[in-house]
């Protein structure tokens, strides 16, 4: 299989990021982490708020800096908050996305010139809430909706050029649902996906020969609840 390269992976210290680290790392590849909070011990990474686009442009160009090129890009990083309209706090709702909709923009423009010169490759995570509308959950759907439009606006743009994959993942078996509120947790009969699952799909992505992508993938559990 060919090697993913150089692959900047938002999200990468915890949950499906740090599974696509492990992934890209076993394909041969060099992960570098852009993350809030360090990854683990030996991992490339910048530690930065994905919120703040000036500090992830400063983040990327050092990357580019001590790296030979960026050959791909994974967005990973996802937050939520849980709760109808009226009850979330504005700065919260607002963060939800400003982290998962202009988290993943500001990674990939800041990205774009070296992934130009690789010919290289983006993949944005979305979800199944991306492509299907939950009650109390309007900051979250609302990004991820937006990250599918983006997604498939960018495939437009680039195509010929860089490669562009969207991904739809189901639910995992991570920590993203750990600091909910008892409502908004799967149930214990839930059958949720290993994100080493979805990180091999993301390599495979990564891993396309010259002239050949795969635009979109949806990669679940095969008894995932939340789509179709």
């Amino acid at each position: 299989m060919t090697s993913p390269g150089t692959v900047l992976i938002t999200g990468g210290a915890s949950g499906l990021g740090a599974a696509t680290v492990a992934a890209v790392r076993d394909g041969g590849g060099h992960p570098v982490v852009l993350d809030r909070v360090a990854p683990a011990s030996g991992v490339d990474h910048e530690v930065v708020d994905l919120a703040d686009r000036a500090a992830v442009e400063t983040a990327v160009a050092a990357v580019a800096a001590r790296v030979e090129g960026i050959d791909a890009v994974v967005t990973a990083a996802g937050i939520d908050r849980c709760g109808t309209l009226g009850d979330v706090p504005a700065e919260e709702w607002e963060r939800v996305v400003a982290v998962n909709l202009f988290g993943t923009v500001s990674v990939v423009r800041a990205a774009l010139p070296h992934l130009h010169r690789a010919g290289g490759t983006v993949v944005t995570v979305a979800s199944t809430l991306g492509v299907k509308a939950v009650s109390d959950a309007t900051a979250y759907c609302a990004s991820k909706f937006a990250v599918v439009g983006f997604t498939r606006a960018l495939t437009a743009e680039l195509k010929g050029r860089v490669r562009v994959t969207l991904l739809i993942p189901g639910g995992m078996s991570t920590a993203f649902f750990d600091d909910r509120a008892e409502q908004y947790r799967p149930g214990p009969d839930a059958k949720l996906n290993s994100p080493q699952n979805v990180a091999a799909a993301i390599v495979t992505a990564l891993t396309q020969p010259p002239g050949c992508e795969i635009r979109e993938l949806v990669v679940t559990s095969s008894e995932e609840s939340s789509w179709p």
